[in-house]
Parts: structure tokens; C-alpha cells; sequence
């Protein structure tokens, strides 16, 4: 009998070590990486294609909003620690519960404030003025719904996680994509890194004390850069067919990025910042497709309009002449820009357990 005893007190502590509800709340601020519905409900486009099938055909057999077929990464992460998904914030009614966090991302948003590419003259090629400091303002708002004190404040959020991006791909692909060099998107990194570790301050002045700041993906890999630079010299790609330059510009921002957080970690020593290694836990598919499930491929994308990787401008996923893949589990990429749930389910689970996170997120 005490020997059963002794087991289940075992079994009892187990359990408590592990619970899903290690965080009783998630706060979520990015970009169309991570949006759950808040681009669309801001009505930024009349008619914008992630409102409609093929996206969301996977998980919820409708559009939400999500710039994929199904879950993304802060869904997986949510369902790790048995919370709900996180609503967009765009999506608040009155009397409606947002105990569990929100989702304040928004497809298209920047790190740096909108007034800085009307500067550069790529204002008219935003997707929304929704940058990280407007995201941040929705949070302090929202904040004061959720605690009338001081104490109440810190108890709260002492018990939630943040995850402050991916931001910041954008900055970088509104100038790639009308032509600009690798040296000048570098000239804009410090800003667009002071940006995220400025938002990320001031989340920690305001309560956080568990942030994760994810870095920027391997772009070089991605379909929509592959069409848009296409090379006839070999050495511009890697054995996996990805384009070195984009990919190195990308671990340039990644390794600014890791260096001004270790910066914030002094600054800080009573708060947890957890920097999510993107690029490594996806380049693990990019190396190996087919050990991963990919068997239609990483590079080419499940749902477009044609082209050496299926992504065409003209014919994007959603709009007229493209089409989805029939099984878009075996592809990495989802329309060109954005990856599949199957590619994102690999990289939440490299976050969580493959220790893609420094330090550990669990």
C-alpha cells in the first residue's frame, strides 16, 4: 500500500510539473506570420483573399483571417500550454471573455512606424499602418479591462507569456520587393531591431515578465524571393536550392537581434527573455524535405498561379488562376510567402521541444 502511494504522489507531482496551464494568458503582437484575424476585420482591403478558401481549408474549413491553410505558430504554442487560441483584438464585443490573452498581430504590419516608409516613398505599398507602436497602444488599452491595480496588474501578467513577433520581415520585404539591394535593407536593420527591443522594453515597464522575440525566417528559401531574384549563377544558391544572399541578410538581422536582447536581459534581469531561433527550425525541413513529410516539396508553393515555384503576381493564391495543391501537408510552403500548417507545426514543436528557444520556453 505505501509503495502505491508513494506512486501516485510520484504520478500527482508529475502531473503539476507538466500542467498545460503553466500560463493562464498569452499576448501575441506581429504580422500576418501570426495574425488571427485582425487584418481583415480592420477592413484594410475590400476584398482580401485570406478571407476566403483555399486559406483555412486545413484546420478550421473556413477563412479566419490566417495567412495559411491552417494553424500557425502561436496556435500550436497555445495549444501546448491548453489554452484557446488567441482572438484578434480587432474582434472585441462587449461582455466578451479575453481572460486567456489576444492576439494583436496584423498581416502586413511593420516594426517601424508607417510615417518612415512614406518617408522612403513605399508608403502605398503598405498593408496597414497597424506598426508595433499602434499594437502596443491597443495592448495598454486593453490592459486597463483587464486590472484596476497595480498588484492586480503584476499578479496577471506575471502569469502570461509574450511573444513580441516575428516583426520586422516586413520592413525588409516592402523595399526587397520593389528592387532594393541587400545594402540597403541592412541600413535599416538597427532601426528595425531598436524597434522590437524598445516594444519589448516597454511590455517589461508594463508588467511582462516571460517575452519570447522570435527571429526573421529563412527568406532565401522562400518561393516569393526565389521568383522575384532568380539567378543564372549556381553559386547564388545553396545545396538546398535557397538563395545565399536573402538568407544571410536574414541571419544578419537574427544575430543584431540576439545581441541587442542580451543588451535587455541586463537591463532586466528579473524578466525571462526567450529569443525564438526561426531560421534554425526551419532550415531543418529546408535540408531534409522529405525526412519531414514534404514529399511536394519546400520551396515551391502549395497554392499559386504557376512559375518555377508556383508563385506568379499576377495569379496569386486565391485570385483567379491559381489553385491549391491537393495534400497540403507534404508542402512546406503555403502560397509563396507564408508557410503551411504542417511547416509551422514543425517549427512550434522545434520551439517548445527541440530547443530552438534560449533560453528553454519550457
Amino acid at each position: 500500500m505505501k509503495v502505491f502511494h508513494l506512486f501516485f504522489a510520484l504520478c500527482f507531482l508529475r502531473t503539476i510539473s507538466t500542467s498545460p496551464l503553466r500560463y493562464h494568458a498569452i499576448f501575441n503582437f506581429g504580422d500576418s506570420l501570426s495574425d488571427t484575424g485582425n487584418f481583415l476585420l480592420s477592413g484594410a482591403l475590400a476584398f482580401p483573399v485570406i478571407g476566403k478558401l483555399p486559406y483555412g481549408e486545413t484546420s478550421f474549413r473556413h477563412a479566419t483571417g490566417r495567412c495559411s491553410d491552417g494553424r500557425l505558430v502561436i496556435d500550436f504554442i497555445a495549444e501546448a500550454f491548453g489554452l484557446p487560441y488567441l482572438p484578434p483584438y480587432l474582434a472585441q464585443t462587449k461582455g466578451q471573455s479575453f481572460e486567456h490573452g489576444v492576439n494583436f498581430a496584423v498581416a502586413g504590419a511593420t516594426a517601424l512606424q508607417s510615417e518612415f516608409f512614406y518617408e522612403q516613398k513605399l508608403g502605398s505599398l503598405l498593408w496597414t499602418n497597424a506598426s508595433l507602436s499602434v499594437q502596443l497602444d491597443w495592448f495598454k488599452k486593453f490592459k486597463s479591462s483587464l486590472c484596476s491595480t497595480r498588484q492586480e496588474c503584476d499578479t496577471y501578467l506575471k502569469k502570461s507569456l509574450f511573444f513580441v513577433g516575428e516583426i520586422g520581415g516586413n520592413d525588409y520585404n516592402y523595399p526587397a520587393f520593389v528592387g532594393g539591394s541587400i545594402k540597403q535593407l541592412q541600413a535599416s536593420v538597427p532601426l528595425v531591431v531598436e524597434a522590437i527591443t524598445n516594444a519589448t522594453s516597454v511590455l517589461i515597464e508594463e508588467g511582462a515578465v516571460e517575452l519570447v522575440v522570435p527571429g526573421n525566417f529563412p527568406i532565401g528559401c522562400s518561393a516569393v524571393y526565389l521568383t522575384l531574384n532568380p539567378s543564372t549563377n549556381k553559386a547564388d544558391y545553396d545545396r538546398n536550392g535557397c538563395l545565399k544572399a536573402p538568407n544571410a541578410f536574414a541571419k544578419y538581422h537574427n544575430n543584431k537581434l540576439k545581441a541587442a536582447l542580451v543588451g535587455l536581459r541586463v537591463k532586466y534581469p528579473h524578466a525571462k527573455i526567450i529569443y525564438a531561433d526561426y531560421y534554425s527550425a526551419a532550415m531543418r525541413f529546408y535540408h531534409s524535405p522529405r525526412h519531414h513529410g514534404f514529399s511536394g516539396g519546400v520551396l515551391k508553393a502549395c497554392c499559386g498561379g504557376g512559375g518555377p515555384y508556383n508563385f506568379n503576381n499576377s495569379a496569386r493564391c486565391g485570385h483567379i488562376g491559381s489553385r491549391a495543391c491537393e495534400n497540403p501537408s507534404t508542402f512546406a510552403n503555403w502560397d509563396g510567402i507564408h508557410l503551411t500548417e504542417a511547416a509551422y507545426r514543425y517549427i512550434a514543436d522545434g520551439l517548445l521541444k527541440g530547443g530552438f528557444s534560449t533560453p528553454s520556453l519550457l
